[in-house]
């Protein structure tokens, strides 16, 4: 069974830097896409970025574009989300999810309903 864990969250200043990580183990498939997503309290989940691990391709919301940076290290089952210039509204839990069998690499798409594994994840705060 895939599993997940996430982390690098913490507490950080607005305009600061985090780096978050998701490693994973337990591969049952050749595709996949990983996506980070985020939950502030009294909101729904929303995703953040995106990325279909063999093509490298890549999405992000709105929100964040320019902001954060997904990237991928296939060697070692691990995608990054590097978050720059942070807000205060970028205070959440972040949580990894993954696709097992996407073969659609040309595509990466941040809706909930298309990820089948989850990982705890990790509280980001920006705050002064």
């Amino acid at each position: 069974q895939l599993q997940l864990v996430e982390s690098g969250g913490g507490l950080v200043q607005p305009g600061g830097s985090l780096r978050l990580s998701c490693t994973a183990s337990g591969f049952t498939s050749d595709y996949y896409m990983i996506g980070w997503f985020r939950q502030a309290p009294g909101k729904e989940r929303e995703g953040v970025s995106c990325i279909s691990t063999n093509s490298g391709r890549t999405n992000y919301a709105d929100s964040v574009k320019g902001r954060f940076t997904i990237s991928r290290d296939n060697a070692n089952s691990t995608v990054h989300l590097q978050m720059n210039s942070l807000k205060p509204e970028d205070t959440a839990v972040y949580y990894c999810a993954v696709r097992s069998g996407w073969r659609i690499q040309s595509m990466c798409i941040m809706a909930r309903s298309l990820f089948d594994s989850w990982g705890q994840g990790t509280q980001v705060t920006v705050s002064s």
